[in-house]
């Protein structure tokens, strides 16, 4: 099992669409995300900076790669990236995190 974290910006005044957003997320979105292994995802906002922070358990982390070539992630991307900072693919800008404590 693999732990892995990153970060992503949203624009200032969207937290409540944000949160709108994957409260009402897409049924085949959600089937995805499980059927590539995801055990556990979670988003966390920090309200001073509008950073995003994610945090996912996945079977095997390499499974990750081939989500950004399905139709459904890039309708997602598409979908969001109105309301938070996104790459020319309309992929969201998101920084890996190195892991540096965990408490078993």
């Amino acid at each position: 099992m693999s732990r892995v974290a990153f970060k992503m910006k949203l624009f200032k005044g969207f937290e409540a669409e944000y949160k709108k957003r994957h409260d009402e997320i897409w049924p085949e979105l959600q089937s995805l995300l499980k059927n590539a292994g995801i055990k556990s995802y979670s988003i966390f906002l920090d309200e001073e900076t509008n950073i995003l922070f994610a945090y996912l358990t996945i079977d095997n982390a390499q499974e990750l790669d081939d989500l950004p070539a399905q139709p459904v992630i890039k309708k997602w991307w598409e979908y969001m990236k109105d309301i938070m900072e996104t790459n020319d693919d309309n992929s969201p800008v998101s920084i890996p995190l190195q892991e540096v404590f965990y408490l078993p």
